[in-house]
């Protein structure tokens, strides 16, 4: 009973200091539609198309 005790506390105290770290960044809203969703710009990573490979001759 007391490891589960001991885990909750330091999964506490785990969660209380990304919280804090993260500051006024953090958004605990969930799932965002609309207007409001944040879409990554679009020459990011993800959608940058990959070029082909060159073929050895």
């Amino acid at each position: 009973m007391w490891k589960i005790f001991v885990g909750f506390v330091i999964f506490a105290a785990l969660a209380l200091f990304v919280i804090m770290k993260g500051g006024d960044k953090l958004d605990m809203g969930g799932e965002k539609h609309g207007e409001e969703a944040i879409h990554a710009p679009a020459n990011s990573p993800a959608q940058t198309p990959i070029a082909p490979a060159s073929s050895a001759k």
